[in-house]
């Protein structure tokens, strides 16, 4: 079979170099304790590359974003769902950044923001119009999410999230230096896990607020009532359409790797000032200090403290709601199930969790599914007894704990 469409060309070629990896990853792999992690980063790193398609496919150098750079932002996935027309990308639960990266896949707390603030019923977004209202798209990336998150779980954060990665990355530069992870109490890590939901809260409430006038005819804030030419007007507000992307260190991760690969122009990126009137937002639209300062932070405990974003993020939180609490934890299709039976407490799934998840080894036996299990299966890989942990989709097991301290007959 031969095709003469490049794109086309580019996604079998894709496709053949990534069955092969996993092929040669699960065949070659002798140590059990490391074939599993091995496949994750793996497709990991293939994850990123599917995520952000369009820096591969093109179309580069779109007039519409020169000077900005030639990185796309019209590879475009999801555009009609259910009959309704959805131009900004498929909603996926990673952080797969709308601003410098487009909408090959689209983070759904960006949408869930900009849908409320400044989009609500605008008929115009970022470069893309649309025919449906805010309820309507909203509906859209709620329905995604929950759907996902009720087939696959975290399994979105454990093994396909690109900031995930660079949490991942963050725990190999460590312990190539021989520096021992740090932990927090049990206290302290449930905390960060209840964080996650002050964040959802927080950003849905600010873009509320925001878009009180379009939502309810009442201006709460000045400088949002809709008008100008991307549906509000200028002033502060405008500046900070989307609160929690300002905070999130996936954005600037993107930014820097984009213009450090090309395919955005830093220069010009740190001339989009937001306005005078923001000083602490003044470095740019899509680079602000605000983002690198967290983007700093985060990779400095990640450091330290193995996946810490990922105790705190509220996408991830978001999914966990859909997929671990109840009603949703009822109908989840994917599961981590313990046998109590052989469970003999040594504590080795306690200790590899790299969220620090305790209820595995704490909990009785059957699902211990929890929020802040992100899915990766270090445990199950972990566990020395045969079949004590076991990974379940739709009560099938797909990947299960053997007893990896004796070589087995075909080693």
């Amino acid at each position: 079979m031969t095709t003469e469409n490049p794109a086309e060309l580019a996604i079998l070629v894709f496709t053949a170099i990534t069955l092969v990896g996993i092929f040669v990853i699960l065949k070659l792999t002798k140590d059990k304790t490391k074939k599993v992690s091995t496949l994750r980063i793996f497709i990991q790193i293939v994850a990123v590359v599917a995520v952000f398609m369009g820096l591969i496919l093109g179309p580069f150098g779109d007039p519409r974003w020169l000077p900005l750079g030639i990185a796309p932002r019209d590879r475009l996935l999801g555009s009609s769902l259910l009959g309704y027309q959805f131009p900004d990308g498929l909603s996926v639960p990673i952080l797969a950044c709308y601003y410098p990266n487009g909408r090959t896949v689209t983070c759904a707390i960006w949408q869930i923001q900009a849908y409320i603030y400044p989009n609500w019923n605008a008929m115009r977004g970022y470069a893309v119009f649309y025919s449906t209202t805010g309820l309507e798209k909203l509906a859209i990336v709620f329905g995604s999410i929950i759907v996902m998150a009720l087939v696959l779980g975290r399994f979105f954060c454990g093994w396909l999230c690109p900031l995930g990665l660079y949490m991942d990355l963050m725990i190999r530069i460590r312990k190539v230096f021989g520096r021992r992870h740090l932990s927090v109490s049990k206290k302290t890590n449930t905390a960060l896990g209840q964080l996650r939901y002050v964040i959802i809260a927080l950003f849905l409430i600010l873009s509320v607020i925001f878009s009180s006038y379009a939502i309810f005819g009442t201006e709460l804030i000045p400088g949002t009532v809709p008008g100008g030419p991307y549906g509000n007007d200028v002033g502060i507000v405008g500046a900070i359409n989307e609160p929690f992307c300002l905070f999130c260190p996936m954005r600037p991760l993107c930014v820097l790797i984009e213009s450090g690969l090309g395919y955005m122009d830093f220069s010009y990126v740190t001339k989009l000032t937001y306005n005078l009137h923001a000083p602490l937002y003044s470095v740019g639209f899509y680079l602000t200090s605000i983002n690198l300062a967290v983007l700093v932070s985060v990779t400095i405990l990640a450091l330290a403290y193995r996946r810490f974003w990922c105790r705190i993020c509220p996408l991830g939180g978001l999914t966990a709601l859909f997929s671990t609490f109840t009603p949703f934890k009822q109908i989840a299709l994917t599961r981590l199930h313990k046998d109590e039976e052989k469970c003999t407490k040594c504590g080795v799934c306690k200790r590899v969790c790299p969220t620090q998840v305790t209820e595995v080894y704490d909990n009785k036996g059957g699902d211990v599914t929890v929020s802040g299990c992100m899915l990766c299966f270090r445990c199950v890989e972990m566990c020395p007894y045969k079949d004590t942990l076991k990974v379940k989709i739709a009560g099938k097991t797909i990947f299960k704990s053997r007893n990896w301290l004796e070589p087995s007959k075909s080693d």
